[in-house]
């Protein structure tokens, strides 16, 4: 019953959404408050509706109820408590309930925090929400029951899949989603002002936190999903360029972009229509990602479903919303008005740069994914588009970022001096490169052009620091004056100079793991040994283990360094009992920011075993640099001016009547 229960939630939900969708917007056409006050209350109720519903369908997981279709698919009575939470998500029905229920969370967020928003503005904004929560509903109820029974009940389930039953896959989809679906609030933020003909500087304040939260979260999410594919995939390396994995790393980037000119537009008022159209882009490179992982016109480890049925079904939402929103563009972005005037060489300048670079960037990933899709369609021929191309076109476009970076900080609002800049990163530049000499002859050399990765890295930690240290006026002011002004910083400055150093940690680490890492591919035996990054490897044999679920086959490394042992670990080949699917379970150790990695291949007939052994120098500074990265967007949010978006609504005076459309300039 209770599972009924949860179904007619759901059920309510839409008519929830349905309503807000419509009454509000209807409201703050007609300026009748009433209908206005639907929005706010209606999402707190919608979002309580969904909670509910997908608290149903954990527990159905959670005891195992295997009269539902989705539970018997997708777990096993022996599988551990964990991932019978993380299957809940775990496949495709499940995962469309995680979205809507953050997309109904981000919704009741707005509702709750969104009381400082002119009326018309959060009534319109929690309508776009709803609009998308309706086509949601309505994809799940239509296509994807979770809540689908089965009778007779089997006794037992099919197991998830294997490769899913990790605790990284626990982590990964809610933060992930966090990011894809909380760009949802920009968008919707972007096609109210759209309704409305006004944007203004504290439409970018009022969008600036949940652009900032979304990037966070999907900063995370990648970071995250990347290190699952690392260790769980027993393939050893980072990022593959995979369809789906791009699908995620676009919304990033033009997330970025996104961010970086809502800057320029809250201080300046600069870039109002490109800032609004990044927001709306955004959002639709996320449904994107959600039509390629769900809809089956990719074969990927990460996709869920393969359902023509429910492709067409994604296709039509993604051609009503991103459709719907640039024709609304094209309409009304003639009638706003362009913003402020700045110089060429100035911190608008410099972020409008990073804006071209990171959308060029952006487009070439987008091509390279979409490609052989397309000609795939138009002449049934099949192409791969793999690593070299991306590895030589996004690292191209990417290169002169990594100098530019540093400048913005440094130079004034409107007017910079670019010479003033360099006079203060030169020093800097030159101890990047002298550090980065260092750093490779100390792995003992390589490729001469890496000492140039190395020191782009180190000039964005380097320039983040240099940045605070100017602005504290170290070395210029008496210590304790220059003490009070850095702890007089903004966070906002704190989080901006945490993120860029995040960033260049993580070009460190992706320049060193390319450049410096070795891989061997060899046969060993028992008592046999090899050497990998100054370690020696002794194979001390196979044994059998069996987990709550699954039998495996471990071996055995003892690992040693100058003839003194310092470690062992064990690498594994895993079979599920369920499925009879095997995984590949690799060993790794951690020496710092380096990890020797272990991953054990077939049985050979004269009774050795095959194993792959990396050695990734300073690997972990990429997946460091990402949760550096997030912690500067944390800090940035936790400053008030952020955190509240703009200043409370004063008590409303009699006013003459604002024009819908601002005028033009």
């Amino acid at each position: 019953m209770i599972i009924e229960i949860g179904h007619y939630a759901l059920i309510l939900a839409l008519a929830t959404a349905i309503i807000v969708s419509l009454v509000p917007l209807v409201g703050a056409r007609r300026r009748d408050q009433a209908m206005m006050d639907v929005a706010p209350i209606g999402s707190l109720v919608l979002f309580a509706l969904v909670a509910f519903s997908f608290g149903v369908l954990t527990y159905a997981h959670v005891v195992s109820d295997f009269s539902v279709k989705n539970v018997w698919e997708n777990s096993h009575s022996l599988m551990p408590l964990i991932y019978k939470y993380s299957g809940v998500w775990g496949n495709h029905e499940g995962s469309m309930m995680l979205w809507l229920l953050i997309l109904a969370l981000f919704s009741a967020l707005v509702a709750a925090f969104g009381r400082n928003l002119p009326d018309t503005l959060r009534a319109n904004v929690l309508s776009v929400q709803a609009w998308i929560s309706v086509a949601f509903i309505f994809f799940i109820l239509l296509t994807s029951n979770p809540f689908a029974r089965l009778d007779p009940a089997p006794a037992e389930g099919k197991d998830l899949n294997p490769i899913l039953q990790d605790i990284g896959l626990a982590i990964h989809p809610p933060l992930l989603y966090l990011g894809y679906v909380g760009f949802s609030v920009c968008f919707s933020f972007a096609v109210a002002a759209l309704i409305e003909g006004r944007i203004d500087a504290a439409w970018a304040r009022w969008v600036r936190p949940w652009t900032l939260a979304a990037w966070t979260f999907l900063t995370l999410g990648i970071a995250m999903g990347s290190y699952w594919a690392y260790y769980e995939l027993g393939w050893g390396g980072w990022w593959f360029w995979d369809p789906v994995e791009n699908a995620s790393f676009m919304p990033w980037l033009a997330g970025t972009a996104l961010l970086h000119s809502a800057l320029v537009m809250e201080k300046r008022e600069a870039l109002k229509i490109w800032t609004v159209l990044l927001a709306i882009l955004t959002f639709s490179l996320s449904l994107m990602g959600t039509f390629l992982v769900r809809s089956g016109v990719l074969t990927s480890v990460h996709a869920f479903a393969t359902d023509p049925s429910r492709g067409v079904f994604i296709l039509c939402i993604l051609l009503l919303f991103i459709g719907g929103a640039l024709s609304l563009f094209a309409f009304r972005a003639p009638r706003l008005t362009s913003g402020g005037l700045f110089a060429p060489i100035s911190r608008e300048g410099a972020l409008v740069v990073n804006n071209l670079i990171l959308t060029v960037a952006c487009g070439t990933v987008l091509t390279g994914t979409l490609y052989p899709l397309v000609l795939e369609t138009l002449t049934d021929e099949k192409i791969s588009v793999g690593p070299p191309f991306f590895n030589m076109t996004f690292g191209l476009l990417m290169a002169p970022l990594l100098v530019i970076v540093p400048f913005g900080p440094m130079l004034a609002w409107k007017r910079g001096d670019l010479l003033g800049a360099l006079q203060r990163l030169y020093t800097v530049a030159a101890l990047a490169f002298v550090a980065a000499v260092v750093f490779f002859y100390m792995q003992h050399g390589g490729p001469v052009l890496s000492i140039l990765g190395l020191a782009a890295g180190l000039f964005l930690v380097f320039g983040a620091i240099a940045d605070l240290w100017y602005r504290a006026g170290i070395g210029k002011q008496p210590l304790g004056v220059a003490w009070r002004r850095l702890k007089g910083l903004p966070r906002s400055a704190f989080g901006t100079a945490f993120a860029h150093a995040g960033f260049g940690v993580a070009v460190l680490g992706i320049v060193a793991v390319s450049t410096f890492q070795t891989e061997h591919v060899l046969t060993m035996k028992q008592g046999e040994t090899t050497q990998a990054g100054g370690y020696a490897l002794r194979f001390d044999g196979m044994r059998k283990a069996t987990g709550p679920n699954y039998t495996e086959e471990r071996g055995h490394f003892t690992i040693s360094r100058g003839g003194v042992e310092v470690t062992d670990v064990w690498s594994a080949k895993r079979v599920y009992v369920a499925g009879q699917m095997p995984t590949t379970e690799a060993g790794i150790l951690t020496f710092g920011a380096s990890q020797l990695y272990v991953s054990l291949g077939d049985a050979t007939d004269d009774g050795g075993m095959v194993v792959r052994i990396w050695w990734k120098p300073f690997i972990l500074c990429i997946w460091g640099g990402a949760v550096i990265m997030a912690f500067g967007g944390f800090v940035s949010l936790s400053d008030r001016r952020l955190r509240v978006g703009a200043p409370r609504r004063k008590a409303k005076v009699a006013k003459p009547a604002t024009p819908a459309m601002e005028p033009a300039e």
